[in-house]
């Protein structure tokens, strides 16, 4: 299996630091939607003999929503975790509780455009579950190999960057200013070009912007991720599980990615040599050309003279001389 078996090499992350950990807490208290207002459809309300959410489903969909990590993958992963939730009537049901809530969130009177987004996008997730679960023998694994399957090339994850933009165009209030926002920032951009409909998406609902020194998961997103692919030592993964999801498909671009680095390495190793080399060369013939000239000149005082006999070749004392600012 090549990367599989490698030894895991590790990528500095910076989780634990500071800024990262408010940033934590802040999008966790953006992001938070408290169990009470879930549980309100685990009731039958009104006329209805049965609720429209049963009790026992609960618990794994508030999982999911409170979750800050809307990787495609990371939700599919968390439905296919519970066996509950991964029957098809469980997804439906789920999904038709999160577009009454998105729903909501827009007709009530302060309107909460980013939660009736993220519950729209989150419905979107579901539906999809439900018809891999319906209609594909490989079921949920047949959705995330879809979601992972990257275009030759370059890897780069096409059919998922084509879901996330759907879901976004699916969105039913167009006259939400969100939603004007997001597909201003992302209609322009080529599929496969920065930034990718996920991070323009996650920025927007939960507030994250991606740390320069903070790695997150080649298969689902999740941050704090460490371990590196032993031959390309580009794509992070969380475990060995993630990595094995992936690599039906990085396995198709791993030696490229492969020479890719290790080209990028001299390129820039070479840049690097290049201008120190040129600039120990200017140092040590500006000192030799100083001390040539300080030779040169003569430490006698000048004779005195007329300013008429001045000429614009007269040397001034050093001590005279004033430099421009300019």
């Amino acid at each position: 299996m090549g990367c599989t078996g490698g030894d895991w090499g590790l990528a500095s992350s910076s989780s634990s630091s500071k800024d990262s950990r408010q940033h934590d807490c802040v999008t966790a208290i953006n992001n938070f939607f408290s169990r009470a207002r879930l549980d309100y459809y685990t009731k039958p309300q009104g006329l209805e003999k049965d609720p429209k959410l049963p009790p026992k489903l609960a618990g794994p969909l508030h999982k999911i929503i409170m979750s800050t990590n809307l990787h495609p993958v990371k939700m599919v992963l968390l439905v296919r975790e519970n066996p509950m939730l991964a029957q098809l009537d469980a997804l439906e049901r789920c999904r038709h509780v999160t577009e009454l809530i998105c729903e909501k969130c827009v007709k009530q009177q302060e309107m909460n455009e980013v939660l009736a987004m993220k519950m729209h996008y989150i419905s979107c997730v579901l539906q999809k579950c439900a018809i891999f679960t319906k209609d594909r023998q490989d079921k949920l694994d047949g959705l995330i190999k879809s979601l992972l399957q990257g275009r030759e090339g370059d890897g780069f994850p096409v059919y998922q960057e084509k879901f996330i933009r759907e879901c976004i165009r699916k969105f039913p209030y167009c006259d939400a200013t969100l939603l004007q926002q997001l597909v201003r920032s992302i209609a322009p951009v080529e599929i496969g070009s920065d930034p990718t409909a996920l991070s323009v998406l996650t920025q927007a609902i939960t507030g994250q912007v991606g740390f320069v020194d903070v790695e997150f998961c080649t298969t689902c997103g999740e941050k704090g991720a460490e371990k590196r692919c032993s031959i390309c030592k580009l794509v992070i993964y969380c475990d060995q599980a993630c990595q094995k999801l992936h690599w039906f498909t990085h396995k198709k671009v791993c030696k490229k990615l492969q020479q890719e680095r290790e080209r990028h390495e001299m390129e820039s190793a070479k840049r690097i040599e290049r201008p120190q080399t040129v600039d120990e060369t200017k140092e040590i013939l500006t000192v030799e050309e100083t001390t040539k000239a300080l030779k040169d000149i003569s430490v006698e005082p000048a004779p005195v003279t007329s300013t008429s006999e001045l000429s614009s070749d007269t040397l001034t004392c050093p001590t005279t001389l004033t430099f421009s600012t300019d």
